[in-house]
């Protein structure tokens, strides 16, 4: 289950993934389930139609990854897996940084993180990042609704309610 916060420029996606990683890494094999967590751009598009006609809503181009994922066979609540990638290049995640605090607390771990999406803007050297301002505004100002859904997720996740067959896209 796909699930987005939208805040006109900006998006913060949250998705269940149960993933196989076709090359992991030494003691990373195995299939993994959890929560994706992403921040990601808005992109504008033109107006269509009359004043009433719905709109077209892209949501593209990530800027942070946050994978709160535990291997299949050490099972719920082990976050053996639980990594970030704090760079995206072109959609393209660079490589798995583990966080003893987000291991430790994941909530609290990424609400501090995008507690200031304007300083995630400029590490990730958006152009113009303060065209963003008032999205980041009602970003920061929407934290608890957005944590408390990564929490409600990972929880199905780990009762065995979601995250039960391969993702398909990401």
């Amino acid at each position: 289950m796909l699930s987005v916060f939208c805040f006109d420029r900006l998006a913060v996606t949250v998705r269940d993934m149960y993933f196989v990683d076709p090359d992991p890494a030494p003691g990373q094999e195995g299939p993994e389930r959890g929560v994706r967590v992403e921040l990601r751009l808005v992109e504008a598009q033109p107006w269509r139609g009359s004043i009433y006609a719905s709109q077209r809503i892209v949501v593209d181009t990530s800027l942070l990854r946050v994978d709160l994922l535990e291997s299949v066979e050490r099972g719920p609540g082990s976050r053996d897996r639980v990594h970030h990638h704090p760079t995206m290049t072109d959609n393209e995640p660079g490589g798995r940084v583990f966080d003893r605090g987000l291991t430790a607390d994941p909530a609290a771990w990424l609400r501090e993180r995008l507690a200031d999406p304007m300083a995630l803007l400029a590490a990730a050297g958006v152009e113009n990042p303060a065209e963003y301002a008032e999205s980041a505004d009602e970003l920061a100002a929407s934290l608890p609704d957005v944590v408390d859904a990564v929490a409600a997720k990972l929880a199905k996740v780990r009762a065995g309610e979601l995250a039960l067959s391969p993702t398909r896209g990401t």
